[in-house]
């Protein structure tokens, strides 16, 4: 979250804080440093926007490049003789890993960095001073070249545009050898296809959920086509070439048979012509540089070119003697006196930039017509203030890339048409979309300015059901839930919250309505409601209001609504808890979250405390407790330091007997592995002769985990094996195959994997295969889903089994 500046250090009772910090130049090692809450801690008085000298506004782009100049200048390697170096520097590498992080950002926005203790993300790691001279943010400088990363990814790949994408990581020697060919290929293309790259070193998650798995990976993009892989030599040539396969644009050879049908036709549909004349004398357009200028004004102008050798009679009437390009703009007379502009350039960009402002300008929409043009149509605006830009121009090419998606594009201007303009609350330029509801119901874009950014945008927004929020449509009587997003645009968290708030509403279409309130503009109505940091999501239901805590991302959103309809976590007061954690039956347990408002590690755990509930549903129940409400009884509790997490188990001796949780990581799979060890095991071991007797030969269904104690994937399952042995007992039985210590049995049983999963159906009288039903899954509900499956599809003779099965689950 953003706000104004981040909280400085208070001397008051603090969360628990982890910091474990391992720098790396020349492998120095500063020591573990644990702080407990009963000690009065203290922050650094640094402000990590001024110790990277950018602005609160800055993107991830200008942090790399704002870290790397300091990189350059700080680093140790750089600095031998000043002692304080190293401490300098891991001061300016965490504020680097934490702002360009947008989870991290958005925490130290909100708490400063006490709401980081708790984050486990490099400690304090650098490379060498080389490292960042040479290797790092490898075309971050490059403007041809778009730094895609995980935010905006997506949105350019589907905007409908080409995209020509290199996948590559810092530190491959092949990548840094591409680097100079790319360059030159990016300004070779730069108009005829979006040239991008992405820093696998930087966005990890991103590159893996591409299937990206060697360096440089080279990939086409385009919306309603799969991404094509390049696998030739990596030459600009070959590039070009394969590059160019993708451009569907053609040029038309013009002769006296089709010219005059063909011109006019593209005149019919508001398309303008470019025409090289290729006489005996003169320059005439190659035939790339056509093809090139074909794919740039593609949807907007054809491009054609006439052999005036073969063709004299003809180009004598366009009055063209020597070779010669002119541009016809749609509705022109085919005179050549006019309105034909003849370009005295053989420039391909040239020849773009001024074919661009003859073009005609976007629909102009004033006072009196918008509301009947906007009524029953969607149509993207651009609202201006009277400015003619490079951008205003690019514009134009809006209605060709929208013309797919029935999105009708037109402008206002606000510097005649102010009362308008103030009425949706416009005081600078903007874009926005009208979703054919009428004019009430619109979304501002507040992303970057660039033609790709806004096509994804539009053509998310008018599928998505976000509306920009004003007093006089804010929920604040509704009987309907809303969801609220209180935002600066400004703020880059806020900017990357926006399309995964489009995706949950539609998620939730019928559900809840989801609105955006600009703070920079409201920021009375902001106030009412003290919303001092930003973003802040909050949900509106009747007279209840919850601010959401959590990632911003739709599945989170999810969730947390999820959570409100159906909550997996009881909140407790004392009469409650004493109700039920210490009455509790003896076959249930308890996970019980002491914890404050105020503690950002408290604040950062909300989301994996309700996920690890929803995971541990009908096997453990789970509780929070805010101590700052009930702080005489979180005493009494002996609680002492936030956030304390306990667990009260079945069986216990005494009621009030619990265990704390002491690790490192607070998120959900550590916390439940931590949980399911607590209970009695559902699974059980099975041996060689276990397996033989009661797997193979038995009267039961069986499920097996074939697993080895080193291996780490298997640690990882072994809680969700558990979770899914408690959802079967009683139908199926569950048990667990140590490979490490009965190697040739899995080995018989074709085991080649870990960890890996097998059903073992009982088929009356038939023998059972010693492999078993392999199951593709490590998720309980899946592989439960799966084998109900399986069962249905079995011999009849199974039906009995399957109905109890079906009853049981």
């Amino acid at each position: 979250m953003m706000k104004e500046s981040p909280p400085r250090a208070k001397s008051k009772l603090v969360c628990h804080v982890h910091n474990q910090h391992i720098a790396r130049s020349r492998m120095w090692l500063i020591s573990l440093i644990v702080f407990s809450c009963l000690v009065p801690s203290v922050y650094s008085d640094e402000d990590y926007y001024k110790l990277l000298k950018v602005s609160r506004e800055a993107t991830t782009r200008e942090i790399r490049q704002a870290f790397k100049k300091l990189a350059l200048t700080m680093h140790p390697d750089k600095n031998p003789h000043d002692e304080t170096a190293h401490d300098k520097f891991l001061k300016v590498t965490r504020a680097y890993e934490v702002l360009k992080d947008d989870d991290l950002r958005k925490k130290y926005d909100k708490y400063g960095e006490k709401g980081l203790q708790d984050e486990q993300h490099g400690g304090g790691r650098y490379e060498s001073w080389n490292y960042y001279r040479n290797e790092f943010g490898i075309y971050d400088d490059d403007l041809e070249i778009v730094t895609l990363d995980r935010g905006d990814f997506d949105a350019a790949v589907n905007s409908g545009e080409l995209w020509f994408v290199n996948f590559y990581f810092p530190r491959c020697h092949h990548c840094h050898e591409l680097a100079p060919t790319w360059r030159e290929f990016a300004k070779e293309m730069d108009g005829v296809f979006r040239i991008g790259a992405v820093n696998c070193g930087d966005n990890n998650r991103l590159c893996r959920s591409k299937g990206i798995t060697s360096y440089p990976s080279l990939y086409i993009f385009k919306a309603g086509m799969n991404p094509e892989k390049y696998f030739g030599d990596r030459s600009k040539e070959s590039l070009t070439k394969f590059g160019m396969q993708f451009v569907k644009s053609s040029v038309t050879e013009l002769w006296q048979g089709n010219v005059f049908t063909e011109i006019r036709s593209a005149f019919s549909s508001g398309v303008g012509w470019l025409i090289t004349f290729c006489a005996d004398s003169g320059d005439c357009l190659e035939s790339q540089t056509r093809q090139k200028l074909a794919g740039m004004l593609e949807g907007l102008v054809n491009v054609g070119w006439m052999a005036c050798s073969t063709q004299a009679e003809l180009c004598k009437s366009f009055e063209v003697s020597s070779s010669t390009t002119a541009f016809f703009p749609p509705g022109s007379s085919l005179k050549i006196e006019g309105s034909v502009l003849f370009l005295k350039t053989l420039d391909t960009r040239e020849i773009y930039g001024e074919v661009m402002q003859h073009l005609p300008d976007l629909e102009p929409l004033t006072l009196e017509s918008f509301k009947s043009k906007l009524a029953h149509h969607r149509w993207l605006v651009n609202f201006s203030f009277g400015q003619k830009t490079l951008a205003s121009h690019e514009y134009k090419k809006l209605k060709a890339l929208l013309k797919d998606a029935n999105i009708q594009v037109g402008q206002v201007d606000c510097l005649t048409d102010s009362k308008l303009c103030g009425s949706f609350y416009i005081q600078k330029p903007s874009i926005a979309v009208f979703k054919g509801l009428g004019i009430h119901d619109f979304e501002i874009h507040h992303g970057k300015d660039v033609l790709y950014n806004i096509v994804a945008f539009a053509k998310e927004s008018v599928g998505a059901h976000v509306t920009t929020l004003r007093p006089e449509n804010f929920p604040k009587d509704s009987k309907e839930p809303w969801l609220v997003d209180f935002f600066a645009p400004w703020c880059p968290p806020c900017r990357a919250l926006l399309p995964e708030l489009r995706k949950a509403s539609i998620q939730l279409f019928g559900q809840m309505k989801f609105g955006t309130l600009d703070c920079t503009i409201h920021e009375g109505l902001c106030s009412t409601y003290n919303i001092n940091a930003y973003p802040t999501t909050v949900i509106f239901n009747k007279s209840s209001i919850h601010e959401y805590e959590g990632h911003h991302s739709a599945d989170g959103i999810l969730e947390f609504i999820q959570d409100l309809v159906d909550p997996a976590v009881v909140t407790m007061d004392p009469d409650r808890f004493t109700e039920l954690v210490k009455r509790r039956r003896h076959n249930q347990t308890w996970m019980v979250d002491f914890y404050a408002p105020w503690c950002g590690p408290c604040q950062a755990l909300l989301p994996e405390w309700r996920r690890m509930a929803r995971a541990l549903n009908g096997m453990i129940k789970v509780g929070t407790v805010d101590c700052q409400k009930h702080h005489s009884f979180c005493q009494g509790e002996g609680v002492r330091a936030y956030p304390e997490i306990r667990l009260y188990p079945q069986n216990a001796d005494r009621r009030d007997q619990y265990q704390s949780y002491s690790g490192w990581h607070r998120d959900a799979h550590s916390l439940k592995v931590w949980a399911m060890g607590t209970l009695p095991r559902a699974s059980v071991d099975l041996s060689p002769d276990d397996f033989r007797n009661q797997v193979i030969q038995g009267k039961d269904h069986w499920v097996v985990d074939f697993y080895a104690p080193w291996c780490g994937p298997c640690q990882h399952f072994a809680p969700e094996f558990e979770v899914l042995a408690r959802m079967l007992k009683g139908s199926i039985r569950a048990g667990k195959v140590d490979c490490q210590a009965h190697h040739q049995m899995c080995q018989s049983a074709g085991i080649t994997a870990y960890p890996s999963v097998r059903f073992y159906p009982y088929l009356g009288t038939e023998k059972r295969q010693q492999g078993g039903e392999h199951v593709n899954s490590r998720d309980a509900n899946n592989i439960v889903d799966i084998i109900r499956q399986r069962l249905q599809q079995l011999s009849p003779r199974l039906l009995g089994k399957a109905i109890h099965f079906k009853d049981e689950l």
